[in-house]
């Protein structure tokens, strides 16, 4: 690839660079991939974007440092923020109170997997720090996979809704943890208050972040029609805004961003109806991330010995987390089956475990490489293989129709029902 590219320079020389053409057909490529898979097979888009962006990152494609860092880092983080902003304004906190059974499926589901994938890596020889770093990790599933998923089949129902507030819940746990977490790598003291600043800090900023991005689109909605297309370009640029300033002061962006749209839902309760502009531009930073994700996974060191414990820690992440929803099913709503399917669709891991992966990378010298060396293989692994679980969820718990002029695949339109 690096040859191929050098040979290509040496004629056409475009006036925003060649990264630039290369991601642009890339891109095209991921999409087109995408479209066609889920047309002929009924697979959804993302497991074409993702094969695309895999093959790219095993020839070699550049352009993408690890641990991410600047234009890489920001747009992945701003696709993660305009989807966690997204699902935050579809959790109401008043529905959490109404049926707390659902928060406690959260937290069993997310307890449960920290425990589980924790004691697989341990039996797979991995040591206690790494193993508990990859725990917390491993709690967050893919709010953006899972979207994609639902929006690609049209699903609706108990079941696609309770799996995306899971879903976002997950990500809040994780988000905090993980910054909780690589605060306190470096830090010999065992002074309770002293351990809690860090934690405290990336909170509280993220917090604020999110409140003035939440009062700042209430009042925008005051006056303007939430249907018109600025009203979306004030929104991502405001979601912009507030991803770089929540990184720059030392808070979360994609926690700041999550926040924001659980407040602004208390804030303005009614139903969102975002224009159509906002769902495209939501898609285009969807397909990018997917792709990025695919080629930074991709280059990964892969051999039998990480094989091994990345197939126990995608088997202990499954267990714990249709286990978790299970055991507190009782009096949450839905049945044991529909429960079941609940837990398989949260299979998706994606760009939000890139970041977190990223942060302790970029934090930790020793203990980074030996968590992304694990991580990054699984995160490819469960982009593909989870959002074809959450499709067959959706599809068995008869809340989707078939792809609108597609051949799925063999048995995949008996899955319903």
């Amino acid at each position: 690839m690096t040859e191929l590219m050098a040979l290509w320079a040496d004629w056409l020389r475009p006036s925003a660079g060649l990264p630039t053409v290369q991601w642009s057909l890339l891109l095209a490529l991921a999409a087109a991939a995408g479209h066609l898979l889920q047309r002929h097979t009924g697979l959804p888009q993302v497991v074409g974007c993702t094969a695309v962006g895999s093959i790219a990152g095993l020839a070699g494609f550049s352009g993408l440092d690890w641990p991410l860092r600047g234009v890489a880092l920001f747009l992945i983080e701003l696709g993660v923020s305009v989807v966690l902003f997204e699902a935050g304004g579809r959790l109401a906190l008043r529905w959490l109170r109404h049926n707390p059974m659902v928060l406690l499926q959260s937290l069993l589901a997310a307890g449960l997997t920290g425990l589980f994938v924790y004691q697989a890596l341990r039996w797979s020889g991995v040591r206690p720090s790494v193993a508990e770093s990859i725990g917390i990790l491993a709690i967050a599933s893919s709010p953006a996979v899972f979207s994609r998923v639902a929006s690609d089949s049209g699903a609706s129902g108990p079941v696609t809704e309770r799996a995306g507030a899971l879903a976002t819940l997950g990500a809040l746990y994780a988000l905090t943890l993980v910054n909780a977490r690589t605060g306190l790598l470096h830090r010999d003291t065992t002074a309770l208050v002293e351990l809690l600043v860090p934690v405290a800090v990336v909170l509280g900023v993220s917090l604020l972040v999110a409140a003035v991005l939440a009062l700042a689109l209430k009042l925008a909605l005051g006056w303007m029609n939430p249907a018109s297309e600025n009203t979306a370009m004030l929104l991502i640029a405001l979601i912009a805004a507030a991803t770089a300033v929540a990184a720059h002061l030392g808070g979360s962006a994609p926690l700041a961003a999550l926040l924001g749209g659980l407040l602004l839902k208390q804030l303005h309760p009614r139903p969102w109806s975002w224009p159509r502009q906002l769902g495209i531009a939501s898609s285009l930073l969807t397909l990018l991330m997917f792709v990025m994700v695919a080629v930074v996974a991709a280059r990964a060191p892969w051999n039998h010995a990480v094989a091994g414990t990345v197939a126990a820690l995608v088997l202990a992440r499954g267990a714990a987390q249709v286990l978790g929803v299970l055991l507190a099913n009782r009096g949450s709503g839905t049945s044991l089956r529909q429960a079941a399917w609940v837990g398989l669709a949260l299979s998706p891991m994606a760009s939000l475990s890139l970041l977190l992966a990223s942060q302790y990378a970029a934090t930790s010298l020793t203990q980074g490489p030996e968590v992304t060396a694990i991580v990054l293989p699984a995160i490819l692994l469960m982009e593909v293989l989870g959002a074809m679980l959450a499709t067959v969820a959706i599809y068995r718990s008869g809340e989707s129709t078939q792809p609108e002029g597609g051949e799925p695949l063999p048995g995949l339109g008996d899955l319903r029902g």
